[in-house]
């Protein structure tokens, strides 16, 4: 069976440059980077090399480059540490309601320790307003956190203007860019950015690997008790062979990065035209321009997102309902109803998150394979039964 991954947001394929690059760091070259004799300065030298390459990915000073274990771990990082760090300066954090968990997650443990929040609105492509951002702050914000774009509905966020409205009242700005860095451009000086969190999966990096970027003044402070690695800003041994994964996969993302776009762009727009044409009551969610070049996410009415990724599934094409840290939940998506979804519908979504290796065909197969999925599940389902004799009696 021929296998079609529309689930790249999740997991995509490690590059096979990334891992020759990789391979040394398991075997001749297994330094430890805090070790002063020869081995443990060649590791040392690797990380390097990999923290400039990551910094170069986001137009930063790779000083400001933190190596940590995954995207969640930066959230929490920056999120945590700038709170403890400036808590004499002020506890109110803003941030919105379509937040990765990882961000969500760490901002109630913060309410729980006195942290006041604001949660902005957004619209019905999921939204923020700069304006909402200004309105919301007072002298005791020390903190303002707003992803660069959503991973599970793909709308990408005024982030440059937000920033420009941090800056003008000195609060510094954060912005979870795992969905975005790598795979669209993104420049933390343009977009007047603090902190920046990523990881290396998205670009075909290894698993298990991010970095958080710091600008040089920002007060944070370590979650980690232990050595001075990472500038005293991260203890903990450093996992080389995955940072110089990500520091190659940075590199190669770098200097493919409009090819890949292009690429994208035509295989996403077809989607998202073909799929209400072959199925009837299919709504696309989130910016219906202001997106990720490979995100497809839809609405099916009548029919359980899950119900129709299994089936897909069966079929050899590998898709998903919302993100991925939900999927084995079955909860309604937070993103979905904060943008005025009603939950009924949100049950029924579909995401598609296309990479550098998918094709036309793949399209043309999920056009085709889809169609009767939702006609048998349609079939078996009360709220489309009731739903089509309201209509034929209209």
């Amino acid at each position: 069976m021929r296998i079609i991954n529309f689930d790249h947001m999740a997991a995509s394929p490690v590059l096979p440059e990334v891992v020759e690059e990789m391979l040394p760091y398991l075997t001749e070259r297994y330094g430890n980077p805090s070790s002063i004799h020869s081995v443990g300065e060649q590791a040392e030298e690797a990380i390097n090399d990999a923290r400039e390459k990551t910094a170069a990915l986001i137009n930063a000073n790779p000083s400001g480059v933190i190596f940590t274990s995954c995207g969640t771990e930066s959230n929490n990082f920056a999120l945590k540490g700038v709170m403890l760090a400036n808590r004499a300066q002020g506890n109110h954090l803003i941030t919105t309601g379509v937040e990765h968990f990882s961000i969500m997650h760490a901002v109630k443990a913060l309410e729980k320790q006195g942290v006041e929040v604001t949660r902005l609105p957004v619209d019905k492509y999921g939204m923020v307003d700069p304006d909402d951002v200004e309105t919301a702050i007072t002298d005791r914000t020390v903190l303002i956190s707003v992803m660069h774009a959503n991973n599970e509905v793909g709308t990408i966020q005024p982030i440059g203007e937000i920033g420009k409205v941090a800056r003008k009242h000195g609060i510094p700005f954060h912005t979870d860019a795992v969905a975005t860095a790598g795979v669209i451009p993104v420049d933390v000086e343009a977009m007047s950015v603090d902190l920046l969190s990523m990881a290396a999966n998205p670009f075909y990096g290894p698993k298990g690997v991010g970095a958080l970027y710091v600008r040089k003044g920002v007060r944070i402070a370590p979650l980690l008790d232990g050595g001075i690695q990472e500038n005293g800003l991260r203890a903990g041994t450093e996992n080389v062979m995955g940072i110089v994964g990500m520091g190659k996969a940075a590199e190669i993302a770098l200097r493919e990065m409009q090819a890949r776009i292009d690429h994208l762009m035509p295989l996403r727009d077809r989607l998202i035209r073909e799929l209400p044409e072959a199925i009837e009551e299919v709504g696309l969610v989130g910016h219906p321009i202001r997106r990720l070049p490979g995100n497809v996410s839809v609405t099916v009415k009548y029919v359980e997102g899950e119900s129709m990724l299994l089936f897909m599934d069966m079929e050899g094409i590998k898709i998903a309902s919302g993100s991925a840290c939900i999927s084995r939940s079955l909860k309604v998506s937070h993103v979905m109803l904060a943008m005025g979804v009603d939950a009924a519908t949100a049950q029924g979504s579909l995401l598609m998150t296309l990479g550098r290796d998918n094709t036309d065909e793949d399209v043309d197969d999920v056009v085709r394979v889809l169609p009767p999925i939702v006609r048998k599940l349609r079939d078996m389902s009360p709220l489309y039964k009731k739903s089509s004799k309201v209509k034929a009696s209209a």
